[in-house]
């Protein structure tokens, strides 16, 4: 796989990009995943969650349906990323959600992209977006199956913030790791 950095461009996204993005490879693979363990021991209740590596390379279909992308356009910011003048990722952040929060989810990089930096590169932008918006806090949104999502966070110093069982449509548990701007 090629790890060299592509050279892209970061812009607003509009409608017109909603084709192409929807023709990108919204899935992923992975060898790992974060495991929850439910702790029901009285007194105490708890969760926990182990990073657990699987017997073999699992796909991971994306968790929301494609045919919902005509909502970014109701969110705060929808960074594009574009190499060549193709859009090859994406992000979509909101500040509605909670207040002086701002909350990134759909990261998407387009399959052939990855591990070129790209995904950082458009969380540190939203990053960016949220601090100069007044926003004290960043909030990425991952499923637990998202192990590289899970990499991307702890190498952009987010903090692991909680869950959420059966977030998705799909039933999967959202992770959400949180970073302070201010």
């Amino acid at each position: 796989m090629n790890e060299e950095k592509l050279a892209i461009t970061l812009r607003p996204g509009s409608e017109d990009d909603l084709a192409a993005l929807g023709a990108l490879d919204h899935g992923y693979s992975t060898e790992y995943v974060w495991q929850m363990e439910l702790d029901t021991a009285q007194p105490r209740t708890g969760a926990h969650f182990r990073e657990m590596r699987l017997p073999r390379l699992m796909q991971v279909a994306y968790p929301r349906a494609k045919d919902g992308l005509a909502s970014l356009a109701q969110r705060s910011l929808w960074l594009v990323a574009e190499a060549a003048g193709q859009p090859v990722g994406y992000a979509a952040l909101s500040t509605q959600w909670a207040p002086g929060t701002a909350w990134l989810s759909d990261v998407v990089v387009a399959a052939s992209q990855r591990r070129r930096s790209v995904g950082s590169r458009l969380v540190l932008a939203a990053q960016n977006w949220a601090r100069e918006h007044g926003q004290q806090r960043l909030v990425l949104e991952m499923q637990a199956k998202n192990y590289p999502a899970i990499k991307l966070a702890q190498k952009l110093a987010f903090d692991f913030a909680g869950y959420n069982d059966r977030y998705y449509d799909n039933q999967d548990i959202a992770l959400f790791f949180a970073k302070r701007l201010a």
